[in-house]
């Protein structure tokens, strides 16, 4: 599995289910799979939207780090924060953690982990996801998005339609997720996703809120 990340970059990454099989069977599964966003994501990453559906995942971050490496202790600092849990608020006090290398590796890790979590858990063998996790950068300048458009031979934010503002779509297209799927009438009905953090709804803060008002709007 390699993607392709830009320290200081947005990227939408997501997976679903082998053969869109489920990935989370309990409400146990889907709290281990965000402790491990916590151990894994979080030293490379601050996330700005997260959805955990039945069959797949959508995550939204911007990237801090390609790569870390040891520090003098042996340890990448992390500056953890809460994960949802029962509603139960984590303290925000920067910890450390073992994780080095690079953010491509750490997905790796993470879902391979996850995944022999479940095969133990359901009593299966085989492949949980999907081989390819996709990373789509949201916020490049390189005309592959619909956030920017060139004209003149200079790169610009599109202004003209805010409706292709892309970063927003993505962020209001996770946290929809379970609406359009039928599971809830409201996204924030849905305890998998960020979207009740953002309505104040629950106070964990996995999410780093005041960075995320700098590329999207959530109030």
């Amino acid at each position: 599995m390699f993607m392709n990340f830009e320290k200081g970059q947005l990227y939408h990454i997501y997976n679903q289910g082998n053969n869109r099989q489920k990935i989370f069977f309990e409400r146990d599964n889907y709290l281990f799979f965000l402790q491990k966003i916590r151990t894994y994501i979080l030293p490379y990453a601050d996330v700005f939207a997260w959805c955990l559906m039945p069959n797949h995942f959508h995550l939204m971050v911007l990237v801090n780090e390609v790569e870390l490496g040891d520090d003098s202790s042996g340890s990448a600092i992390l500056s953890g924060g809460a994960i949802l849990s029962g509603g139960a608020t984590q303290s925000r006090t920067p910890t450390t953690t073992a994780v080095t290398g690079t953010l491509n590796k750490s997905l790796g890790i993470m879902l391979a982990s996850y995944t022999r979590a479940i095969q133990k858990q359901e009593n299966f063998t085989g492949s949980l996801f999907r081989q390819k996790t996709k990373a789509e950068c949201i916020s490049c300048t390189n005309g592959v998005t619909p956030s920017f458009y060139t004209s003149e031979g200079i790169t610009r934010i599109n202004t003209k339609n805010p409706e292709l503002q892309y970063p927003q779509i993505c962020f209001n297209y996770i946290h929809q997720n379970p609406v359009k799927a039928g599971l809830v009438q409201n996204a924030v009905d849905w305890e998998y996703s960020l979207a009740r953090d953002y309505a104040a709804l629950r106070a964990g803060n996995l999410v780093n809120r005041k960075l995320a008002r700098d590329y999207i709007v959530f109030e």
